[in-house]
């Protein structure tokens, strides 16, 4: 369940990463009272912590949880080729630290869920 979570969470954070800048979507995002910032630190924070939960090998979810940035370096890539979107590195940097925090948090939690 939680690698189905997972799934649909990377579809989103795909969908959400290269739609066009006039998408209604994205303009529906950008009216929320909170930084894009901190919006992408949340989406990588939950794309790295799900794989180290739901894997059945630690090893495979942490390199999972890990692979995130790459996937977020390339969805940023991407959007050098979509109107009105832009590559930005404080968009790099946010997603990076959600990973990192991400990969960590998740670690006492299934460490958590194993004990019970």
């Amino acid at each position: 369940m939680i690698l189905l979570i997972w799934a649909v969470l990377v579809a989103c954070v795909i969908a959400g990463s290269l739609l066009p800048a006039s998408s209604p979507v994205l303009a529906a995002v950008s009216r929320l009272p909170v930084s894009d910032k901190v919006l992408h630190f949340c989406a990588y924070v939950a794309l790295s912590a799900l794989p180290v939960i739901g894997f059945h090998d630690r090893r495979t979810g942490v390199v999972t949880a890990l692979s995130m940035f790459l996937f977020s370096l390339v969805l940023e890539a991407g959007q050098q080729l979509l109107p009105g979107r832009a590559v930005e590195l404080h968009d790099v940097v946010a997603n990076g630290a959600g990973v990192s925090c991400g990969t960590l948090l998740g670690l006492p939690i299934r460490a958590c869920i194993a004990i019970l």
